[in-house]
């Protein structure tokens, strides 16, 4: 059974567009297997608000980050806000700060 629902946002489809099909594909299929069971190698806690899909795929360590809407009472929502291939041990914070303002104008424009 779903924990929750994802909506992915204009900024993660088009990083998605950008990589290769496999890999892309590769990212789908951990949010969806995230959305089952509870993996901090798949969907981990990053900062208070933010999240992160995590995925592994040909020696690239790809991101997706994410921040929960909880405004709606019928449903959880994990919203995808920004997308990046990780090239150092720790989540850059330009891409946490990134990820914060997206989630901002989320809220402020009515979760649109």
């Amino acid at each position: 059974m779903k924990k929750f629902e994802i909506v992915i946002l204009e900024t993660v489809r088009q990083f998605l567009k950008k990589l290769d099909k496999k890999a892309s594909s590769k990212i789908v299929f951990n949010m969806r297997k995230a959305q089952v069971t509870v993996d901090p190698e798949l969907f981990k806690k990053l900062t208070d608000e933010i999240w992160e899909f995590r995925t592994k795929y040909n020696k690239n360590y790809y991101r997706l980050l994410a921040f929960w809407d909880k405004t709606d009472n019928k449903e959880t929502l994990v919203v995808c806000a920004h997308g990046f291939i990780k090239k150092t041990k720790k989540t850059p914070k330009s891409d946490i700060e990134k990820a914060k303002l997206i989630m901002k104008k989320y809220f402020e424009n009515g979760n649109k």
